[in-house]
């Protein structure tokens, strides 16, 4: 069985003010994110992983090279593409209330309707490639680590669709589950690479405080 540890990079400048930060936009990991990794460290160091992966975006490759280096025989880690935050277009860099303003109707997709979210109307991206992406990345991990434990370290928006997708949670219940907090762990498995088991969503009870999941951006 393939065990997956799911971890949203710590938080940002960008996260903070409420910013679009998508695939190419990027900004300062807060102060305080630094021991929320160690926390993260804390919390997975008895997980037993055998190796780890994250987005190339310094936010979630700071992220996971902080945490690899206080786990145990410090797992190998690889940066991968298919990780990377899903692809925002037009609204990188622009805070949400901005963009709620000049981009009324994509913005109600974005907030109100992901299961149509496909980068329309701002040159984004979208779900659809992002999905495919995202799973062909797991199919890999599953054939290569069919017995191991792997922590992957990447964004709120690519890993809430790539994991939904996974779980098979239909597009337009996305949200159901709740928002990824930053430096948040989910919790999955798979026996074979097609059925996947969801252990725990959104875990944040080592960080011992009050978090905002409220967006996944």
């Amino acid at each position: 069985m393939t065990t997956f540890y799911f971890v949203r990079h710590g938080q940002t400048e960008w996260n903070l003010e409420r910013r679009f930060q998508g695939a190419q936009g990027d900004s300062p990991l807060l102060p305080g994110s630094y021991e929320d990794m160690k926390k993260v460290a804390g919390f997975l160091k008895d997980k037993h992983i055998d190796r780890v992966y994250a987005s190339p975006l310094p936010r979630a490759k700071v992220t996971a090279e902080r945490i690899q280096a206080d786990l145990p025989n410090e797992p190998r880690l690889s940066l991968h593409s298919n990780i990377v935050e899903v692809g925002l277009g037009e609204w990188e860099g622009q805070a949400m209330a901005d963009v709620q303003k000049n981009y009324p109707e994509a913005y109600d997709v974005y907030k109100n309707h992901l299961e149509r979210f496909e980068g329309q109307g701002f040159n984004g991206e979208g779900y659809t490639k992002a999905v495919a992406r995202f799973q062909k990345m797991i199919q890999e991990i599953v054939a290569n680590y069919p017995d191991d434990a792997v922590l992957v370290v990447a964004h709120g928006l690519i890993l809430t669709f790539g994991m939904t997708s996974l779980l098979g949670i239909p597009r337009d219940q996305i949200r159901s589950l709740g928002g990824l907090s930053n430096t948040s762990t989910t919790i999955i498995e798979t026996k074979n690479g097609r059925d996947f088991d969801l252990v725990k969503w959104n875990e944040t009870s080592y960080l011992n405080k009050d978090q905002d999941a409220g967006t996944t951006i």
